[in-house]
């Protein structure tokens, strides 16, 4: 059965007369890789949880930093958070590692897989495949200068001259990059987000056989969750849009089939920082991506913190909910990657047909306002748009000027979203942390990004977590408290029913589960108290029972329960 679901995917995509000999290729990676996977959960639940974060983001020295790492998870993260997540780990030459100079290696100054399966000793692992290109430095990209004839296909080369102007493009950069090869030839090769990041040519099956070996190798060294980077733009045809192609899919679909097979209970997790519509395509019929991250949410979020107004947050939900609903009556094992920041800014293409150019418009003006910066996309028409807001998350939902309690509280108040959305939540390090902006690291680099990606020294960390009333320990301590509670009621599984509320424009509300066992959420995302009407129950959070017409202070929140 599974040979057969194979054979089909590959015709689809190279051809009969091609199939058979790839098929046999991909059946002897299976069985190179068959019983060595880790006895992975089949699913997740209330207690699966993410925290994103480097290899390098704690540091000590003396040590290699996945053993500090290591450090670090087992005292402060063991018993709240079930799966880490690795940024790219790789030797790399640009952009904080998403230039990948060799998929299969660990970088050294991390450490090596060994620190990888310590760290799996409680914790499940998330890895990221960036498949979609690789450095120029890569072995693979100076194989294919040199001339080496079994590196000719791995890379798109095209000709300047044809017409690109319909060619998505994230970045405001060329989309082709001249390089001399060896032979004194000038190859134009496709570089879809800088010129030192080659895309890959899956056309070539070379290059699938490639990823399939990762992908195990991956699942097999403690990588549970695999995180596709950027994996909507690796099928290229010219006079197209070059993302989100159906070739794109059925590659995807063609790695479950494979991971499903070999690594039971590892999962895919897409990454397409676009339109909802278009995000939520790679769950496929249920035989695609495992999860989707649900890039709407962060934009959103800070939206109504911004505005006060929570109208369109709550009819985005509601659309979502209806989806999440259906999804879960057809008995499909797929759900939402839930975050608010991430490595990333904070995108703003998936608000398209959701907020109004004016609300966008005000969105950057505050990011800037508060030390900000807003990354712009070239448009097929030559204008161009807004693409993400870098700046650190719970910078952007406060004022400067806020005392650290004050911080703590409007922080949380929108953690508390993410913590009762359907789905599984992931919490950037930073945010875990109580982190503000890095403005130092931003302009000393020259990289907008690096207002969120400041380095720890491991035991100055220690130290200003131990600090009682800190912004740091106030926003650690209960993000753990909160995640501890989460973990007790199965309200909060991915596969238990949401209900969005209507509760008036400074509240936000969601029912999770059903019966005696639903938990409601109600946050306040006003700087004004807030009625709230009918609602009493005993509150998780507070540890309170509260009477009907409750009122609740500036960002205030509560988890109901009628127990």
């Amino acid at each position: 059965m599974m040979n057969e679901k194979i054979y089909r995917k590959v015709a689809h995509l190279y051809g009969e007369e091609q199939a058979q000999a790839i098929t046999t290729d991909i059946l002897a990676l299976v069985e190179k890789w068959r019983g060595k996977a880790p006895q992975y959960p089949q699913w997740v639940d209330e207690t699966t949880s993410y925290l994103i974060t480097y290899g390098d983001s704690f540091q000590r020295e003396g040590e290699v930093t996945l053993q500090t790492m290591k450090h670090f998870a087992d005292k402060y993260l063991k018993g709240a958070i079930s799966n880490i997540h690795i940024l790219p780990m790789f030797p790399y030459t640009s952009d904080d590692g998403f230039s990948v100079v060799d998929y299969r290696q660990v970088d050294p100054n991390l450490g090596d897989w060994k620190e990888l399966n310590a760290l799996a000793d409680n914790f499940d692992l998330m890895y990221d495949c960036v498949i979609n290109h690789i450095s120029q430095s890569s072995d693979w990209f100076q194989r294919f200068l040199a001339g080496d004839e079994a590196y000719q296909d791995y890379f798109v080369v095209s000709d300047p001259a044809l017409d690109y102007s319909s060619v998505t493009r994230p970045r405001a950069l060329p989309l082709l990059t001249p390089f001399t090869k060896a032979s004194g030839d000038v190859a134009h090769v496709w570089t879809t987000f800088s010129d030192d990041q080659i895309d890959i040519n899956f056309k070539s099956p070379k290059v699938l056989l490639e990823s399939i070996d990762i992908l195990l190798m991956y699942a097999a060294n403690g990588g549970r969750s695999i995180r596709l980077d950027a994996i909507g733009f690796i099928w290229k045809v010219l006079n197209t849009t070059c993302i989100h192609l159906p070739e794109a899919h059925e590659i995807i679909k063609l790695w479950r089939i494979v991971m499903d097979e070999v690594m039971p209970g590892s999962l895919l997790i897409t990454e397409t920082n676009v339109p909802h519509k278009e995000n939520i395509s790679y769950f496929g019929n249920g035989d695609e991506a495992h999860m989707v991250y649900q890039f709407p949410l962060p934009p959103l979020t800070l939206h109504a913190f911004m505005s006060e107004n929570s109208s369109v947050l709550t009819q985005w939900a509601k659309g979502l909910t209806e989806e999440a609903m259906a999804s879960l009556a057809e008995g499909r094992k797929t759900t939402y990657f839930n975050f608010l920041a991430s490595h990333d800014g904070i995108g703003v293409r998936p608000t398209e047909g959701i907020l109004s150019d004016e609300d966008r418009m005000m969105m950057c003006e505050q990011v800037q306002r508060k030390g900000g910066r807003v990354n712009f996309k070239n448009n097929s028409d030559g204008t161009q748009s807004p693409y993400e807001l870098n700046i650190n998350y719970l910078s952007a939902i406060t004022e400067p000027e806020d005392d650290a309690d004050t911080k703590a509280k409007k922080f949380l108040a929108a953690q508390s979203i993410l913590l009762s959305f359907i789905g599984v939540p992931a919490i950037y390090y930073h945010s875990f942390l109580g982190s503000e902006n890095d403005i130092a690291g931003m302009e000393s680099s020259g990289i907008n990004r690096r207002i969120n990606r400041e380095k720890f020294d491991i035991d100055s960390l220690e130290t200003e977590l131990a600090l009682p009333g800190s912004l740091r320990q106030q926003v650690y301590g209960e993000m753990i408290r909160l995640l501890e509670l989460r973990q007790q009621h199965k309200a909060f599984s991915p596969a238990s029913a949401q209900k969005v509320l209507e509760l008036g424009n400074g509240l936000f509300g969601l029912v999770r589960g059903e019966g005696e066992a639903a938990v409601t959420l109600v946050v306040n995302l006003s700087s004004q108290p807030q009625a709230t009407a009918s609602l009493a129950g005993f509150d998780l959070v507070s540890q309170q029972s509260l009477e009907a017409g409750f009122a609740l202070q500036p960002y205030q929140f509560v988890w109901l329960t009628q127990q």
